[in-house]
């Protein structure tokens, strides 16, 4: 895939992020694969599978394609699109078995949310590896045959920041800028602009404000949570009134109407920031504690294999588990679902154990919370 189409799908993908875009399943050839080739599994969604194939260029492999519904790995996995039976059904029906003589699969760490390893192997005889969180990683992760704790790490670097300012910033300018269109023709321009500069600031500054996203809970967790948006609507204010001030035509009438319209673009801004970025739960999922049972952990490894904020560790000798953190926990559930032994679950608000059985039946919607599907 030339440069340009690849720049172009991945501004067309930033921009349409909430919705599906599908491609063909099934089996592809990296290169020249032959029978001891590596075998990668991936979702399909568009976007995904050229950044695979384009961190695989000038590899030799076999890439899997499975239904994910047209959704990335994390939001598929943890959907409940990316499953067991879609990995199952795409090494059954692929040919990949009369293609390799290994029975070894690397699977996007990201998608240890919904694909349960143990059933991977269960039902097909294929052992399942965890590859690193990004696919730009995955020659490193060949090469040294393991992964480095920088490539098990979920991150939130500036182009990621600018990818979901793409993906709020069209629907935001839909939603507000037509009927603004349609009921004040000359004001639907400067709304554009407004809500592109907003959303490009807010998300261009949000590590600066990281630690305010940590705090929930009632009135404080929905202050920290808009106080970023909140403190860029008080300096477009700020700015109205000078720049009015300036010109001597101070208006409240036009302060009150851009007043209204900048507040209405910062609120929805604001409604799931947290949920938009790969760092921290969603503002709607209830209030949960990740739990350790040293007593039935058996030193498996699969929780800190795919804990994607590097929350556990396995302790020299024993091999056991222990937590390093659970204020760094975003409630993906990857640890439970991996575990074989059923050492983790979570704790919800109210004190109450919930099993790791619920958290494997239990799919995240768009909103964050956990339903059943």
């Amino acid at each position: 895939m030339s440069r340009l189409p690849y720049l172009g799908l991945n501004i067309l993908s930033s921009l349409l992020r909430f919705f599906p875009m599908r491609c063909p399943t099934g089996l592809v050839k990296i290169g020249n694969p032959d029978r001891r080739s590596p075998v990668f599994l991936t979702g399909n969604y568009r976007l995904t599978v050229a950044r695979v194939k384009r961190a695989l260029k000038g590899l030799d492999g076999w890439l899997l394609v499975a239904d994910s519904r047209g959704i990335n790995v994390w939001c598929a996995a943890g959907g409940g699109h990316l499953n067991n039976h879609s990995v199952i059904s795409v090494i059954k029906t692929s040919g990949i078995i009369d293609s390799v003589d290994h029975r070894i699969l690397i699977l996007p760490q990201l998608a240890a949310v919904g694909v349960e390893a143990k059933e991977i192997k269960r039902k097909t005889g294929w052992s399942v590896k965890w590859g690193p969180v990004y696919a730009g990683d995955i020659p490193a992760f060949l090469e040294g045959r393991t992964k480095t704790q920088a490539m098990k790490m979920v991150r939130f670097p500036l182009k990621d920041r600018l990818e979901m300012a793409l993906a709020w910033a069209l629907p935001l300018s839909m939603m507000l800028g037509l009927p603004v269109f349609l009921i004040k023709k000359s004001l639907a321009a400067p709304l554009l602009v407004l809500i592109w500069i907003f959303t490009l600031t807010l998300y261009g500054l949000l590590p600066l404000f990281g630690r305010w996203l940590k705090i929930r809970g009632d009135l404080r967790g929905f202050a920290a949570q808009y106080a970023l948006p909140l403190i860029l609507w008080i300096i477009f204010m700020a700015g109205l009134v000078i720049f009015d001030s300036f010109d001597r035509i101070f208006q409240i009438s036009r302060l009150l109407q851009w007043g209204g319209l900048a507040l209405g673009v910062v609120l929805f801004l604001g409604f799931e920031i947290r949920g938009t970025t790969p760092l921290y739960s969603s503002s709607f999922q209830e209030d949960l504690t990740i739990h350790l049972d040293e007593n039935l952990c058996r030193g498996a490894g699969f929780c800190e294999e795919v804990c994607p904020m590097v929350g556990l560790k396995l302790k020299d000798g024993t091999r056991k588990a222990s937590l390093i953190s659970k204020d760094g926990c975003i409630h993906c559930g990857a640890c439970i679902v991996q575990c074989p032994f059923d050492a983790l679950y979570f704790v919800d608000g109210k004190g109450g154990k919930i099993p790791p059985a619920t958290i494997r039946t239990y799919k995240v919607n768009l909103m964050g919370k956990r339903t059943v599907r």
